[in-house]
């Protein structure tokens, strides 16, 4: 009994670093049937249309960085109204992008954001137009079906 006492503790506390806050509850996996019926989920056109405009407006500055981070943002704030229990303050955008509760095609879309984020953000190393340009063409295409292809 106080070995089950002790995991069911010890998971407490893992769950506690991990999400941030306590509580006791059990890994669950999303059901492929889950997934495959909302696989092609997208952010509504009308602000996914905003977020690129103001988007738009860093990168013209010449704030390429900036702008894709900003992508990222709006890409957490989308997949948390879509999964409200998946996204947590204390997880990465590695973790999310990890996530099997995401449909594979918006995971691509945020991991390939996510990266060139962290390679400027903790790497230090600058991201380009061309960066901005994949980065932008990625969301687009996810966001408004491909509306926004030059």
């Amino acid at each position: 009994m106080l070995a089950i006492a002790a995991l069911a503790l010890a998971w407490a506390v893992y769950n506690r670093l991990k999400h941030g806050e306590w509580k006791l509850t059990l890994p669950r996996r999303a059901r492929p049937a889950d997934i495959a019926a909302d696989d092609e989920w997208m952010p509504d056109e009308h602000p996914a249309r905003e977020w690129l405009e103001e988007a738009d407006a860093l990168a013209k500055q010449g704030k390429f960085a900036e702008a894709i981070h900003h992508l990222l943002f709006r890409s957490i704030e989308d997949i948390s109204n879509r999964r409200p229990h998946l996204v947590r303050p204390a997880l990465t955008s590695r973790e999310i992008a990890a996530a099997n509760a995401i449909p594979a095609r918006a995971r691509e879309l945020f991991a390939s954001i996510a990266r060139m984020v962290e390679r400027s953000l903790f790497g230090g190393r600058e991201v380009g137009e061309s960066d901005w340009v994949e980065a932008r063409s990625a969301y687009s295409d996810f966001a408004v079906a491909g509306a926004w292809r030059a």
